[in-house]
């Protein structure tokens, strides 16, 4: 029997147990994971510190770097998301509501795990905590397999948190781990329809691409994250200026960054000069449209891909539009669907965004790096998911959950009309 096949078995087995488990008990597992990985940080740093010179060695850019390290911050953050989780409603159970029928039946839906999770992803170590708490919560168990030159720093995370979540009653094998670096486990775990009731990829295109090529299993993609910011005619500037900024530079390797702005012609020249030296003593690239290299000499010359181009890196592509609707056009005909913003003090325009751009989150006045299962009361996410089933925006428990109907009834028959 292959590893993957072992690991997705037990995770099978474990899923009927969990389903019904109280939510007390899930609660103390999440709770007791959270303080496994506090009292084991300097043991988790250490096998992540070793990861991240290898990479660094083999030439790994500094975005990816950034995206595999582990640090104290984060470590916290793993274990502050583990109890948020625990600290939220259990949605398993949940009946959304009951209506009777002429029959007298009383039918309804009730909220269920999904049942076996898998998940694929790359080198973002803290992934492994943030999955793992939801998948529990939500009664679902789990498949984890993370890229390879993370192996070590999520093979010691399952390990501690599988421990801590056995020691509060979670049945065994509900945390699986391929601790595999052959590419090969990912097209058996996309085939493996049997043990595994949903995939969720995490990482660049060409793993998104390659997963949903080969998956017989339904999968939630959290594909590109191609982010623009529109800085409108009636916006505020310190205000944008503080939005755009913090959406580019705050943590440019990630998904939820800026990757393209827009500015109104209208404000243009009173923005862009000074917002681009901003961003040049930020160490940031500009790309700017023949319009934008007129106010701001010395900028690189955007070409066609770079509007399609998601950086993860201090590179920013910058546009002049004419109009509202131009803007918009530009997101439509570019945008990867996860985050938009608008800055405007014009609510008319707001609520236009907000209705016409097509997209997982939505903004106005206030930077796409809020879009974050974390910031929006999800306690953690599985990913952000870019399209329209069953998912989409930040995966939390809810979405990691189905129906069933349930119908109530006194004896009633069904009698075939005659």
């Amino acid at each position: 029997m292959s590893l993957v096949l072992e690991v997705a078995r037990a995770a099978k087995e474990a899923a009927a147990a969990l389903a019904t488990l109280p939510t007390g008990v899930k609660n103390g597992a999440l709770v007791g994971m959270a303080g496994a990985l506090r009292r084991q940080e300097a043991m988790l740093l250490g096998v992540n510190a070793a990861e991240v010179a290898r990479a660094r060695a083999a030439g790994h850019p500094a975005a990816f770097l950034d995206r595999l390290a582990l640090t104290p911050g984060r470590v916290r953050a793993m274990a502050e998301g583990l109890e948020a989780v625990a600290a939220l409603p259990d949605p398993v159970g949940e009946v959304t509501g009951m209506w009777r029928r002429p029959s007298g039946l009383l039918v309804g839906r009730m909220r269920v795990p999904l049942g076996v999770i898998g998940v694929i992803y790359e080198a973002r170590p803290n992934v492994t905590a943030d999955v793992a708490g939801l998948c529990l919560k939500a009664g679902n168990a789990v498949v984890l397999r993370g890229g390879s030159e993370a192996l070590e720093t999520n093979g010691a995370l399952v390990a501690l948190l599988g421990e801590a979540a056995a020691a509060a009653g979670i049945p065994k094998g509900a945390l699986g781990f391929v601790a595999s670096p052959d590419r090969a486990a990912v097209a058996e775990m996309a085939r493996l329809d049997r043990y595994i009731d949903c995939l969720i990829p995490r990482g660049g295109e060409d793993l998104i691409r390659a997963v949903r090529a080969q998956a017989t299993i339904p999968v939630i993609a959290h594909e590109k994250g191609l982010c623009h910011t529109y800085v409108d005619a009636a916006a505020d500037l310190a205000m944008a200026a503080e939005v755009a900024f913090n959406a580019k530079v705050e943590r440019p390797g990630v998904c939820n960054a800026m990757e393209t702005l827009l500015v109104h012609e209208a404000v243009a020249p009173a923005f862009l000069p000074p917002f681009a030296a901003r961003l040049k003593a930020a160490g940031v690239q500009v790309r700017g449209c023949p319009r934008t290299a007129a106010l701001v000499p010395g900028v690189v010359p955007a070409s066609d891909v770079d509007w399609d181009t998601e950086y993860l890196d201090l590179i920013l592509a910058v546009r002049v539009v004419a109009s509202y609707e131009e803007a918009v056009a530009h997101i439509q005909r570019h945008g990867s669907g996860l985050a938009e913003a608008i800055v405007t003090a014009d609510h008319a325009t707001a609520m236009r965004f907000l209705r016409e751009v097509d997209a997982g989150a939505v903004f106005v006045n206030a930077s796409t790096r809020f879009t974050d299962g974390g910031e929006f009361g999800l306690g953690a996410e599985m990913g952000i998911s870019t399209q329209k089933l069953h998912a989409r925006g930040p995966v939390g428990l809810q979405e990691l959950t189905c129906t069933k109907f349930i119908v109530l009834g006194d004896g009633q028959v069904r009698r075939s009309a005659t």
